[in-house]
């Protein structure tokens, strides 16, 4: 059978047209994986033992559920079918898991657990993130089965359950099952397009980290009356401290913090951005963050630092009185550019050498932290995809060097030194973790034909030599 591409394209968009995507995206969001939720452990495990090997059955793929390395944690689901040894390896990643469901609360009281369609929007938790994603990687594979008798390429599948609680155990479980996992490149689905109109690769993801500031000075609150002016308040000494963080404009002021140079090839990948914008987004301020630099770099290309939350004393109800300790929560998304490990000792540094004797500096758990990762938008693979994506489309994809969110791409690349892509399909104002989380059909549809053109191509050959 040889077939055709645009064959192994219409298969998949009819796939659509005729109801059984839909049909099998119900089936899929029907499951409550709550990762969040410890009470659901036994759907994250029928999700991977049941759920999605049924939906392979037939396609030559051979399933098994891979137990987390850590305790109490959600399982994952290895398939992989093998068409031969010097045929390139495809590992495509998918997350079963989904945040809490927050029954009530959704409009028209529409139930979270099912896809309820109105006009271009399916609601139903899931369904933009990111169920309704990797189902789009499944059904486009079965296409290109379908018009041509085979893949062209070894495909392994990875379905991990605990995505939207910062992927425990995902590191350890591809270091244990790194013999299944070897590939020339990953290809994951997950998250939002920068527009609905243009097609789009994503080659990491921003880094980031999280810390205290805390300015302890005594046990309690004295009166303001009788103490203000002669006891230090911590609170300003913080502010203090603040200022000379983050300038007034939003420039970073601690050294090593920001990329010493934004690489030429990551530099044209953000030129090249076109960005949608979207009724209720706020508009960037033009004057805030580091000078000279376009909104696309600000935001894939360099270093930025805020306040998450703060506190002195009461704030719901201030009492007249000189605090004794003020805090805040502080976050740094970082490109790979930046060793993560060097931002706290580069703060502490910084902050004794501008005097802040005061301020202590205590990093917060490892569940805020996530590590930065970045394919170079040159490499071979990427400049492979990008032609499968435009071939497809008509239209040259967005290249987005990383992510401005977190995603598990730096385990990939530093665990399997795989080239990492991401084709998102979701939009920006799919709520996905809110109530009324939805995918917009038309991208759906979309991201199917994108994904049989790009699982066509490469058992076409579009792809650079399979790695040794």
């Amino acid at each position: 059978m040889a077939g055709s591409r645009d064959g192994a394209v219409r298969r998949a968009t009819a796939c659509f047209d005729g109801g059984a995507y839909l049909a099998a995206l119900r089936r899929l969001v029907a499951v409550p994986t709550e990762s969040p939720d410890p009470q659901r452990a036994p759907e994250l495990h029928r999700y991977c033992a049941e759920v999605i090997p049924g939906l392979l059955d037939g396609m030559g793929f051979t399933p098994r559920v891979v137990p987390n390395p850590i305790a109490a944690r959600g399982p994952a689901l290895i398939a992989q079918r093998q068409e031969g040894a010097g045929l390139p390896t495809i590992l495509i990643y998918g997350h079963g898991d989904v945040v809490r469901g927050m029954e009530g609360r959704w409009a028209e009281d529409r139930d979270p657990w099912s896809v309820t369609p109105v006009g271009e929007q399916w609601f139903g938790r899931g369904t933009a993130d990111n169920k309704g994603q990797h189902l789009i990687a499944i059904e486009a594979l079965r296409a290109v089965l379908q018009e041509r008798g085979r893949l062209g390429f070894n495909a392994t599948l990875l379905v991990e359950t605990g995505e939207e609680v910062g992927s425990p155990g995902l590191r350890e479980l591809v270091r244990q099952e790194v013999a299944a996992l070897r590939a020339d490149a990953f290809i994951g689905l997950d998250g939002p397009r920068q527009a609905t109109t243009v097609p789009e690769l994503r080659l990491g993801c921003r880094g980031g980290i999280a810390f205290d500031l805390v300015v302890s000075l005594r046990d309690g609150a004295h009166h303001s009356g009788h103490w203000g002016g002669v006891l230090a308040d911590p609170a300003v000494l913080l502010a203090h401290a603040l200022s000379d963080i983050v300038a007034r404009d939003g420039r970073i002021l601690v050294p090593g913090w920001t990329p010493a140079a934004i690489p030429d090839s990551v530099r044209r990948a953000c030129a090249g951005l076109v960005f949608e914008d979207l009724p209720g987004l706020p508009e960037p301020d033009a004057w805030w963050g580091e000078p000279g630099l376009s909104k696309a770099e600000r935001i894939f290309a360099w270093t930025s630092a805020i306040v998450l939350a703060g506190i002195t004393g009461l704030p719901d109800a201030p009492a007249n009185a000189v605090q004794g300790e003020a805090r805040l929560r502080m976050q740094v998304r970082h490109t790979v550019d930046i060793d993560a490990a060097a931002i706290v000792p580069a703060l502490r540094a910084h902050l004794a050498a501008r005097g802040h004797a005061h301020v202590e500096v205590r990093p917060v758990t490892e569940r805020d932290m996530f590590a930065a990762s970045r394919t170079d938008p040159a490499d071979p693979w990427i400049v492979a995809l990008a032609e499968s994506l435009r071939r497809t489309t008509g239209r040259a994809p967005n290249l987005v060097p990383n992510s401005s969110g977190s995603n598990p791409s730096a385990i990939f690349a530093e665990e399997l030194g795989l080239p990492v892509a991401w084709v998102p399909n979701g939009h920006a104002g799919s709520n996905q973790h809110a109530p009324d989380e939805h995918a917009l059909a038309p991208l759906l549809r979309e991201g199917l034909a994108i994904m049989a053109g790009v699982w066509w191509d490469i058992g076409a050959g579009l792809h650079p030599a399979p790695r040794g």
